[in-house]
């Protein structure tokens, strides 16, 4: 499942392109399936980095010298990376997750490359609220969401680290539904008839790919979709297009 259009990131042969916070890797595997790219997948969950590694043996091309795939432990807050490393970095579902989510973005604007793309996404305000509201244990967890981003903000947090707006749009809608029936039924959720019918539902759509779910989704997305992404370029030089 893809959060991020590759299209706008724009990948070219020999693009450096982190996936920071990674996760289980479905970002980081992807950008190597797609693009002969030097692809960095960070994470500050040693575990999490384990199951990129294994879910990436099938993908893996060792006679492809043109792409490589790399995974490290990090924090975002100090990335082990020089200043303009990266054509292009991804930041996906992570910032809600993190206290100090400003210096997050400080880190991303300093390891982009002038001219380059960052597509950061969040959980969106109104979707992320209800779940709030249904459930305490949603967000209180440990490990879970911090806050709820409000996307003016979020968008001038990104533009005061100096990076420049390209787009946005959202993502997920049939999540959207996926997740507010959790939380309804959380403490009943992994029997639940709805959750684990929904939760059939939105696996098959990921893996089959039909065009009517991608129609529904184009539809509903503007309305309920889980996710807002957006997508920043660092100029050249301060005020100047790259």
């Amino acid at each position: 499942m893809k959060t991020v259009d590759f299209d706008t990131l724009g990948f070219r042969t020999g693009d450096k392109v982190l996936d920071l916070g990674c996760g289980e890797g479905r970002h980081v595997i992807a950008f190597y399936v797609e693009a002969d790219v030097h692809a960095i997948g960070v994470d500050l969950g040693f575990s999490d980095l384990q199951k990129t590694a294994e879910k990436f043996i099938p993908f893996n091309e060792p006679s492809n010298t043109r792409k490589h795939l790399h995974l490290a432990c990090s924090n975002a807050l100090q990335l082990p990376f020089a200043d303009d490393s990266f054509d292009k970095v991804v930041c996906s579902e992570v910032l809600e997750h993190i206290p100090d989510y400003r210096g997050a973005l400080q880190e991303i604007a300093r390891i982009l490359k002038p001219g380059g793309v960052a597509a950061i996404s969040v959980p969106r305000f109104v979707p992320e609220w209800i779940c709030w509201a249904l459930s305490d244990e949603y967000h209180s967890n440990e490990g879970g969401h911090l806050r709820i981003f409000k996307e003016h903000q979020l968008k001038r947090d990104i533009e005061n680290t100096g990076l420049c707006f390209i787009r946005r749009h959202w993502a997920h809608a049939l999540h959207s539904v996926y997740w507010w029936l959790q939380c309804a039924f959380w403490h009943t959720k992994d029997t639940n008839p709805l959750v684990q019918t929904w939760h059939k539902f939105v696996v098959w759509d990921m893996m089959e790919q039909p065009a009517l779910t991608a129609t529904l989704e184009s539809i509903f997305n503007p309305l309920i979709g889980k996710s807002v992404v957006m997508y920043f370029y660092k100029p050249s030089a301060p005020g100047k297009p790259a």
